[in-house]
């Protein structure tokens, strides 16, 4: 039997018609799509059946419209292959916002908390910083200490001031995005040749995700995790700030604050996962994309995806 890692996908896996498959397919899914809508009195589950995008994209609709989708899944395996989460996976994790669908799997948070929660962190690190200040940008080809590297020579401004950029996502597979103000990312662009990166890119995000600029943010969360801390996970949590298993719930609620302004570090997560024995990673949710970077990260693990209906069902004859 495979030994599994449960994981679950961050911002940037939305797209319009996400998780209607699967509340067409399976009553589980409806019911956790009305849950998710009644705790938010947002009709949350039209905006992501029909759109438009660009309202489906905006961080505090993307964030629990994401967390939905995972759960839904989650549920649906609950109901339809009567799985049990604690003997399924030895472990779960989250690339950002994931980290409060993997918590919510895992019984750490009720699906109406978690989707509050993501709602108002959604919201916070979209106010934390004016339109236009901040960005972020993709590094292809690049590895952990060339982007610091490039950070470091990219934040002093020509009139010698510091500005924010730092590395915000180690994704693995030579990936590294950064993140800070935006004329430093600019300059981090144009510098990434000189540090022997493939391709620099600019990130079509809203705000710069993850580094000190969230401050406010990590601020807000402080407040909302201490009027709603998380409970013991079922399973342990590889958390994103340190790479490391944890099952306190207190732990963890210090944990999502830092990480509002801290580094996901996902390519050291993958590798814990290994460590502690998994053998295979199921992204549950929207989108292929940590599904994409496990072999890249390391080629004896297998990725799996299960996110639509035909998904579902073959990954419950394996349970």
């Amino acid at each position: 039997m495979p030994v599994r890692a449960f994981v679950f996908p961050g911002q940037g896996s939305q797209a319009v018609g996400m998780g209607k498959a699967l509340a067409e397919a399976f009553q589980p899914a409806r019911h956790l799509f009305q849950e998710v809508d009644d705790a938010l009195s947002q009709r949350l589950s039209k905006l992501m059946f029909e759109g438009p995008l660009d309202q489906l994209t905006l961080t505090e609709n993307a964030q629990p419209a994401l967390m939905a989708v995972s759960l839904a899944v989650v549920r649906v395996l609950e109901a339809e292959g009567k799985m049990d989460l604690r003997k399924a996976a030895k472990v779960v994790a989250g690339h950002s916002l994931g980290e409060y669908s993997a918590l919510a799997a895992a019984g750490a948070f009720s699906v109406a908390d978690a989707a509050r929660l993501l709602k108002t962190r959604g919201r916070a690190m979209q106010e934390a910083v004016p339109v236009g200040e901040g960005a972020m940008c993709a590094l292809l080809g690049a590895e952990l200490p060339q982007a610091q590297e490039l950070a470091k020579a990219a934040a002093p401004t020509p009139e010698g001031e510091q500005e924010v950029c730092t590395p915000a996502n180690d994704n693995g597979g030579g990936q590294v995005v950064l993140s800070g103000h935006a004329t430093a990312i600019d300059r981090a662009i144009k510098l990434a040749p000189e540090k022997g990166i493939r391709r620099a890119m600019k990130l079509n995000v809203s705000a710069p995700f993850h580094c000190a600029l969230m401050q406010p943010a990590a601020d807000v969360m402080a407040e909302a995790l201490g009027k709603t801390p998380p409970r013991n996970p079922a399973v342990p949590l590889i958390a994103n700030v340190t790479a490391a298993h944890v099952s306190d719930g207190g732990t963890i609620k210090e944990l999502l604050v830092e990480q509002v302004t801290a580094m996901v570090r996902w390519r050291e997560c993958v590798l814990a996962m290994k460590a502690m024995g998994c053998d295979t990673l199921v992204e549950l949710g929207a989108g292929k994309v940590l599904t994409g970077l496990t072999p890249r990260i390391d080629k004896e693990l297998a990725g799996v995806a299960v996110g639509t209906p035909a998904d579902v069902e073959a990954f419950i004859k394996t349970l």
